[in-house]
């Protein structure tokens, strides 16, 4: 499935998020994804808008390059990138973390553990649940 990153989703999605929260504001709301068929200068600014409307405070982003934080971080102040980051997975130490410390944006690490890899629970002879993505990678 292509994730869908035009500004007239945010706004349709930002309004149904807040109508199912029962509240007037969100206070961090994150493009999760980004859209391969959008800029993200157009997806950023949609949500610009929802800030500017009150509806959301901060902007937030998931699993995106340094490149791609300093083109949206352009276009409006970034609250927070969202990645996966553990003794496992650290392919943000590179460029993201320098980018977000400079620019001063926080990291939201996901999967701090490695998906459950690194609990001493898991070992190579585990049997997952069918659907558990984890059975299918290398990892």
């Amino acid at each position: 499935m292509v994730p869908d990153g035009t500004p007239g989703l945010f706004r349709k999605a930002c309004d149904a998020s807040l109508s199912r929260l029962l509240t007037d504001r969100i206070d961090i709301y994150y493009l999760a994804r980004l859209d391969p068929n959008v800029p993200v200068e157009d997806s950023v600014g949609a949500m610009a808008e929802l800030v500017t409307a009150g509806k959301i405070r901060h902007i937030g982003l998931s699993e995106v390059s340094a490149a791609t934080v300093r083109r949206a971080h352009a276009v409006h102040p970034l609250a927070a990138v969202q990645s996966e980051y553990s003794l496992w997975e650290r392919h943000v130490e590179n460029t993201v973390l320098p980018t977000l410390r400079e620019l001063g944006i926080a990291l939201v690490a996901y999967s701090p553990l490695g998906r459950g890899l690194l609990t001493g629970t898991v070992t190579a002879q585990t049997a997952y649940a069918p659907g558990d993505f984890r059975g299918s990678t290398a990892r």
